[in-house]
């Protein structure tokens, strides 16, 4: 399903370039975003218009956000195509990101919710402040994984936890213990996509062929290279850094390529632990949830329980 609305007020006919610039943007992504918006929101029989606006609320945000980090970080490609700041000038990608965000505040306001358009503009500045924060971290190389995990929270996370909340604001459902679950449920499953996606790097899990050690060698050392690199001797650290190749990161960790891929391996399981950690986390979360929902509600949870195979082990939901 395509989330770019095609009407006059959110796309005008009068602005080709920028409806050229969202036919490449809106099209080629998974949309995973709006489809969990759709996993929460037909246990609780949400009118299909209401659906629609929270689908088109979440990827107009998240679109918005790939905008703007691929100018930061020049970014060429982004799902396959040449990137918008490429493309169309970077000032034109500043304007396109904009734009997105102000039409989600013009359509959120009128569905009349204020209580949705608040935490949605708290969401848009938890996610611009992890912009900053990510930025000053890049090329530090001391950087810890509670620093990286700050930062995901507001980048990542914050976008999961609109996704598990806004059908029940939506619905004007504002209770205090839901939604405290609900946000815990939706900041674990944001800390673990981002750690599967950091695994993608170093060619763990990689079925989408993400280039590898493409955060790496752009001075970015993600939450797998803190974790494995945290108890190295500076000599080590710099050998990780000035890796080219898988090859070479692993003689980081021992002058003998097997031993050195045996550690390597070893400290990839180590950080697979501590996430199927997490996951156990949000099963009880997901227990204590269930004991909250009513009725046809409760099929949320069996709706909700997939998700961190899905999201962190990469796995495909069954048929």
């Amino acid at each position: 399903m395509n989330y770019k609305i095609y009407s006059p007020q959110d796309f005008p006919a009068y602005l080709p370039k920028l409806n050229s610039l969202y036919d490449d943007l809106f099209s080629g992504g998974k949309g995973f975003r709006s489809k969990l918006i759709g996993l929460v929101s037909e246990p609780l029989k949400l009118e299909v218009s209401t659906q629609t606006l929270l689908a088109q609320t979440i990827e107009f945000i998240h679109n918005a956000s790939l905008l703007h980090d691929d100018l930061i970080d020049r970014s060429h490609l982004r799902r396959g195509k040449k990137t918008a700041w490429l493309k169309y000038t970077p000032e034109y990608a500043v304007l396109a990101g904009d734009y997105l965000l102000a039409r989600v505040m013009v359509n959120l306001s009128s569905f009349g919710n204020i209580k949705l358009v608040q935490y949605t503009a708290e969401i848009i500045s938890d996610l611009l402040e992890g912009e900053w924060l990510q930025d000053s971290v890049v090329g530090d190389y001391f950087v810890t994984l509670e620093q990286l995990d700050r930062i995901h929270h507001l980048k990542t996370a914050s976008l999961f936890k609109w996704c598990l909340r806004s059908p029940f604001i939506a619905r004007e459902d504002y209770t205090q213990d839901l939604h405290f679950v609900l946000g815990e449920m939706g900041a674990i499953l944001g800390q673990l996509f981002q750690r599967s996606d950091d695994l993608l790097d170093y060619d763990i899990r990689n079925h989408e062929g993400k280039a590898v050690l493409g955060d790496l060698k752009s001075g970015y050392l993600n939450s797998v290279g803190a974790f494995m690199t945290r108890d190295l001797s500076r000599t080590q650290l710099d050998q990780v850094i000035k890796s080219s190749s898988l090859a070479d990161l692993h003689l980081a960790f021992s002058s003998d390529p097997q031993k050195g891929k045996e550690i390597f391996d070893k400290k990839i399981a180590e950080f697979d632990q501590m996430n199927t950690k997490l996951i156990d986390l949000y099963n009880h979360h997901l227990s204590t949830l269930d004991s909250l929902l009513n009725g046809d509600e409760k099929k949320l949870v069996n709706n909700l329980k997939p998700l961190t195979e899905i999201l962190y082990w990469r796995r495909k939901p069954s048929s």
